[in-house]
């Protein structure tokens, strides 16, 4: 812990609070960890969208914001709005008071910048890879030469930094078979234990509902919620979806539901962490998915439910054995409308307890809080720190 003490640490994310976000949940917490430990911490990130509440002073980090590009959802997302953050984020890096260490977030643009304010000023980075950006272009449709010119940017990154900060062993997997001579560190991924809590209020609602809170894009297949609800209303017809936030698919979902469903489906534009709890709470249960044989990542929405106390519905392979292991985690279900179907009626059916609310909670704080991550990077940060030698490489090798 003393290797922190009056280290000046940098954190670059085009997204951080009080813009709604897991990113920004989990930098937040990296800061106010990173503060405890004796750091200075400087946050360079983007001006937050319109609409979004001011963001309170903080003692634990300063924070330098500038405007950037922004799509019709308000999302910091696309090659000219990444472009928007990286080149700006690059001169403020390299004219800011010199750090001891870079803590880098996706997209692979700004690691490209990152990387190379970092050698002219001499400083270490750490990547952060929540996901691999070249296969989810991949399985996006993205033409072959544009998955390319990404996978190069990602290997330009990785190689160049101290470590990569892999949230699960499959990212890590995936980020050594773009680039097999990164040196990976697997830190996990997380929620905020103190939003997403099963104590506080919930929505009340007449209808039973089921809740997609978060993105909704081409990897996640979440219309497969919408082409089985049909079935669900047959033997449940009070039920509804309600769906928060934005994604590339939410006009072909809301199409998708006004002819499949009209009526049962309510779509919400993102909100507070706050807000999406209170939500998470009311729900009979939240949902997620992955398409099938394609990208494979595990959504942090996951974690958040579980704190809250609520059971998951997910749809797509390779759903995490250790989450669904646990008593009440939920319900899993191959990517095809009658199984999915039927996991939802199961889910709307089940009654919770309090004891089962609680256990359920007290297992997600105690495995997957974002404090628990934030740990496991400042560890990381540690100049003496040793690679792990099932899974870190030294780039020199």
């Amino acid at each position: 812990m003393d290797s922190l003490i009056g280290r000046r640490i940098a954190l670059v994310s085009r997204i951080f609070t009080p813009e709604p976000g897991a990113a920004s949940l989990r930098l937040r917490a990296l800061a106010r960890r990173l503060h405890d430990g004796g750091a200075n911490v400087a946050v360079f990130t983007s001006t937050p969208p319109r609409g979004t509440p001011s963001a309170e002073p903080s003692e634990h980090y300063s924070v330098s914001r500038a405007p950037v590009l922004r799509d019709r959802a308000g999302y910091v997302r696309g090659y000219l709005q990444y472009l928007s953050f990286d080149v700006p984020a690059f001169f403020r890096v390299l004219f800011a008071r010199r750090f001891d260490a870079l803590i880098v977030e996706p997209p692979p643009t700004t690691g490209v910048m990152m990387r190379v304010a970092a050698w002219a000023r001499r400083t270490p980075y750490h990547f952060y890879a929540a996901d691999v950006w070249s296969e989810a272009a991949a399985v996006a449709g993205a033409p072959a030469f544009v998955v390319r010119v990404v996978r190069s940017f990602e290997r330009f990154a990785y190689v160049g930094a101290r470590s990569v900060l892999a949230v699960s062993e499959s990212v890590a997997e995936r980020v050594l078979a773009v680039c097999e001579t990164a040196t990976v560190t697997v830190v996990g991924n997380g929620f905020d234990t103190e939003v997403f809590r099963p104590d506080g209020t919930m929505i009340v609602s007449e209808r039973p509902y089921l809740l997609y809170a978060g993105t909704a894009s081409e990897v996640h297949g979440a219309i497969i919620f919408i082409q089985a609800l049909p079935l669900v209303l047959s033997e449940a017809p009070d039920a509804r979806i309600v769906f928060i936030g934005q994604g590339s698919e939410r006009d072909a979902i809301s199409e998708a539901a006004e002819a499949l469903a009209p009526g049962a489906v309510e779509f919400m534009s993102r909100m507070s962490a706050e807000e999406t709890a209170m939500w998470i709470r009311g729900a009979r249960a939240t949902l997620a998915s992955m398409l099938p044989h394609g990208y494979d990542a595990f959504p942090t929405k996951m974690y958040a439910s579980a704190g809250c106390g609520v059971p998951v519905v997910y749809a797509g392979d390779n759903a995490d054995q250790e989450f669904f292991d646990q008593p009440g985690s939920g319900w899993t279900a191959d990517y095809e409308p009658a199984a999915v179907a039927n996991a939802m009626l199961e889910a709307l059916r089940h009654e919770r307890d309090e004891q089962e609310t609680r256990q359920r909670a007290e297992w997600a704080e105690a495995n997957w809080s974002l404090r628990a991550v934030a740990d496991r990077i400042v560890d990381r940060l540690n100049p003496e720190a040793k690679p792990h030698p099932s899974r870190e490489r030294d780039a020199t090798e």
